[in-house]
């Protein structure tokens, strides 16, 4: 599993019931505690599923994220259903990431087999009959494939690329997405786990291709951090910091994640489905150890005092109780 959640047993059973009940349009669903679980039933149904949308209008928030089934196909059908990630674009950085790298562990432990598509929304809009019609237009319904014939179907001609001399490494990794990284990439990792000068590289994803490329490998100050970091696109950077703290000298490395809220729905997704690659690569072919983890929705919010209170968080320290002092003894 991409992001180490699971559907929980209510969610099972809730399906259970809709894949039985012609009486239920379909589901809303959320992540709570680490688990998918159901939110709402959508019913009751009628023969219409374009009238049936109207549903759907109350639960959506222009700033909450969701998942939606719903029944769109006969249920005589092999698969009937529709997987909807709703991911609008003023929902908070963390949760997008989350429902867009989760999106996948839905429809596996519900069943592949139920679902004819999986659908992508940011706007109440695409969630209509007016948005379907639309969607429609762009999509082969005749003999769709799932995501993931899609996404095995990318990893075999990548393999073909590569065995006709592509300049590109794959990396092996066993979790999340994978994918190719160059091999300046790669050298300008390994030069900064060797500490061969430069303190910060910076590596971005080439949608068209989805191959881990170099975007940048520099010396930059912890002052110049957060405006060296794109401002505009995602980012996977590791970051050498030098400093000294309470007298002693240290230099761990950083990974920082960055994720403008302008930036594109497929980069996101993209993104956050492969920083656990992005992590992997850097410590078992670049040879980094990383000593911590940063996330944030802009680099901004990347400082020299963000930084250090998550390097060394403040330890409260507690007084021991005193004990008063008996009557009369000074």
């Amino acid at each position: 599993m991409q992001s180490g959640i699971s559907a929980s047993q209510e969610l099972q059973a809730a399906f259970k019931t809709l894949v039985s009940s012609e009486n239920q349009r379909g589901l809303i669903c959320t992540i709570e505690k680490e688990a998918l679980t159901p939110l709402t039933i959508l019913s009751p149904a009628t023969s219409s599923f374009a009238d049936d949308l109207s549903l759907l209008t109350q639960h959506l928030d222009p700033k909450v994220a969701l998942y939606i089934i719903l029944r769109r196909y006969a249920s005589s059908e092999s698969a009937p259903f529709v997987a909807i990630t709703y991911v609008p674009d003023s929902a908070p950085v963390r949760q997008k990431m989350l429902f867009a790298s989760t999106r996948l562990t839905l429809v596996r432990e519900l069943g592949i087999e139920r679902f004819r598509e999986t659908i992508f929304a940011t706007t109440k809009e695409e969630l209509t009959p007016q948005g379907f019609e639309k969607h429609d237009k762009h999509v082969k319904l005749d003999a769709p494939l799932t995501e993931e014939e899609q996404t095995l179907g990318d990893v075999k001609r990548k393999e073909a690329e590569e065995g006709r001399g592509m300049n590109e490494r794959k990396s092996h990794v066993s979790s999340g997405v994978s994918m190719p990284v160059t091999d300046d990439a790669l050298q300008a990792l390994k030069d900064l786990a060797a500490d061969g000068g430069d303190n910060l590289v910076q590596l971005k994803i080439n949608i068209a291709t989805e191959t881990m490329e170099l975007a940048s490998s520099t010396s930059t100050p912890i002052s110049s951090l957060s405006s060296t970091i794109s401002a505009t696109e995602p980012r996977y950077s590791f970051y050498r910091y030098e400093h000294t703290y309470q007298g002693i000298s240290s230099s761990p490395v950083l990974f920082i994640y960055t994720c403008p809220s302008e930036s594109r729905i497929k980069e996101r997704m993209l993104y956050a489905a492969s920083s656990r690659s992005a992590v992997q690569i850097a410590e078992a072919e670049g040879g980094i150890k990383i000593e911590k983890k940063i996330e944030a929705s802009s680099p901004e919010e990347i400082s020299e005092e963000s930084i250090d209170s998550d390097l060394h968080p403040k330890v409260e320290v507690k007084q021991a109780f005193s004990r008063p002092k008996r009557p009369g003894r000074k």
